[in-house]
């Protein structure tokens, strides 16, 4: 073999094992990441592993000439570089609120539960006929601000006279933050009970939407609570407890994931500290109280393009090439780590079915065709709520209904102010309870 390949072979040979000593020592931080819990922003992690590769180093060196003791340094310089970005903020750790709206404005109520709130009022057109029953809405998130499409749809609302209310849970949009251990779905029904006691109208009707829904649900469950709202309406729910946050049942009609254009604008998990820490968290080897990104930093890194396919999966497939932007930059706002928490607060939460049995107060679900959620987080809701009077399956619509598209808003709001008013629904009350094992065989 001719000299130059050889040392070519031992030229390609050192550095394939330079490289792999890189990926070895980067493999080591990610694991003292998970088990210090991200602890001092990752520095622990990050000095830890900097100490045993220098340590290595060393005694890879010991019996080297002085020159050549410093090359076994260099895959150490290079992986401590590398991780060191996953310790360094590139934004302020200190909670950046979205910006005033310039159509509605933003009140902050202190609750009884010590939540902070930020609370929008739409009151009705003065040309409209005026409803009695004030409308408190509950947006989904779970910890998320209340978007520009959900803002236009509480318009529709005051516009046809409704006295439209609705807070941003704690933790979402305007709202102050909470101490990431009281994130949980028991507190979520709690500070919709004292929103009632302070708004102080007497029985109100309640709109829950997605992980709005759940809350509703919960809050139903709850006689205290229940008392004050006059009439209910769960659309598109998550779950309400942990048995049925474990189901591993089917979704609606196809979605448009993986069929919509990709959401354009900045993503934070193209940084590698938030590429890290929003995976290491989604994975469950961080916990929601992490010390590597705390709640204010991740909620001022996440952006909407960070949802990714998740804002495509709200929609029919045959409207992936023709989505409604949402909300905007400066509007949006969504919490990773207290959702999370708060989702893994029902998955452990015991079965609701026995007290929701109990419920009384009139209400109704909204299902949509498209449904991005699980069939039987709805069904469940069907099956053991015995004041569920009607049910609407929208057809030609994703997990958000009122989306702008075509009739779609109009039709939601059909058949919301129909149970409202108490008066024949616009569509066939379907899926009935004796109608759920066909639905969910024939995956409605």
């Amino acid at each position: 073999m001719p000299p130059s390949v050889i040392r070519f072979l031992r030229a390609a040979g050192r550095l394939l094992l330079a490289l792999a000593a890189v990926a070895g020592l980067v493999v080591v931080f990610l694991a003292l990441l998970v088990l210090t819990d991200g602890a001092g922003s990752g520095l622990a992690a990050w000095l830890t592993t900097l100490a045993v590769a220098t340590v290595l180093a060393l005694w890879r060196g010991r019996r080297r000439t002085r020159p050549a003791r410093l090359v076994p340094f260099v895959p150490v310089v290079v992986a401590a570089a590398l991780t060191a970005s996953v310790c360094l903020p590139t934004v302020p750790s200190a909670r950046r609120y979205p910006s005033a709206l310039p159509f509605v404005a933003t009140q902050h109520w202190r609750l009884a539960t010590g939540s902070r709130v930020a609370v929008y009022h739409y009151p009705p057109a003065k040309a409209a006929t005026r409803r009695p029953v004030p409308l408190v809405y509950l947006n989904g998130g779970p910890v998320r601000s209340i978007s520009l499409l959900d803002h236009r749809f509480l318009q529709l609302l005051a516009r046809r006279g409704y006295d439209v209310h609705a807070y941003e849970q704690a933790g979402g949009g305007r709202s102050d933050l909470l101490p990431m251990e009281q994130y949980t779905i028991s507190r979520s029904v709690r500070d919709l009970g004292a929103f009632l006691d302070r708004l102080g109208r007497g029985r109100v009707d309640v709109l829950g939407f997605s992980s709005g829904g759940a809350v509703l649900t919960r809050a139903l469950a709850d006689p205290h609570i229940a008392a004050r709202v006059h009439r209910a309406v769960i659309a598109e729910p998550g779950p309400m407890d942990g048995p049925t946050a474990r189901i591993a049942g089917h979704k609606g009609r196809k979605s448009a994931r993986g069929l919509a254009p990709a959401l354009t604008g900045p993503r934070s998990t193209h940084v590698p500290r938030y590429a890290v820490a929003f995976g290491l968290l989604q994975l469950g080897l961080l916990t929601p109280e992490n010390g590597l990104v705390g709640q204010a930093e991740g909620d001022n890194a996440f952006t909407a393009a960070d949802l990714g396919d998740d804002t495509a999966s709200a929609y029919c497939a045959r409207d992936a090439h023709r989505i409604p932007v949402e909300d905007t930059a400066r509007n949006f706002s969504f919490s990773p780590a207290a959702s999370l928490r708060i989702q893994r607060t029902v998955r452990d939460s015991p079965s609701l079915t026995a007290q929701l049995r109990r419920s009384r107060t009139p209400a109704m679900l909204m299902i949509a065709e498209c449904s991005s959620q699980v069939r039987q987080w709805e069904t469940a809701v069907l099956a053991n709520d015995p004041a569920v009077q009607r049910t609407q399956y929208l057809p030609g619509v994703g997990h958000h209904m009122w989306n702008g598209l075509d009739a779609n808003s109009e039709r939601a709001y059909a058949a919301l102010t129909a149970f409202l008013q108490n008066k024949p629904a616009p569509l066939p009350n379907y899926p009935t309870r004796d109608d759920i094992p066909a639905f969910l065989r024939e995956h409605r």
